[in-house]
């Protein structure tokens, strides 16, 4: 994601219909946790381009696939540990390739 995709740009009524979803259920998502919208001091909810891209595959979850609420929640958070831990493979990797440069020179 760039710093663009999360710079708040959509109050909750433009985001909703971009996704093609009620307001109120982007509320009942924050209230989950399956989306933290930016909120500026008058409490005002700002969604990014992440944010919208998050609510597009949430919907899609549901929609397409038949996962209900619980099961897209699971999804999320997987999804967040994989890539967390491709983060880390790819640190050791990086690491691993230091440490073999270092003992090449060495030799």
């Amino acid at each position: 994601m760039t710093s663009g995709d999360s710079e708040p740009i959509y109050v909750i009524s433009v985001a909703a219909r971009i996704v093609g979803i009620e307001t109120h259920t982007l509320r009942y998502y924050e209230r989950l946790g399956l989306v933290q919208p930016y909120r500026s001091q008058g409490n005002i909810r700002y969604y990014s381009e992440g944010d919208v891209e998050r609510l597009r595959h949430i919907k899609g979850l549901m929609s397409d696939l038949g996962i209900n609420l619980a099961g897209v929640e699971v999804v999320m958070r997987m999804a967040k540990r994989m890539a967390e831990m491709q983060r880390q493979i790819q640190e050791m990797e990086t690491e691993i390739d230091r440490l073999k440069q270092g003992n090449t020179r060495a030799e």
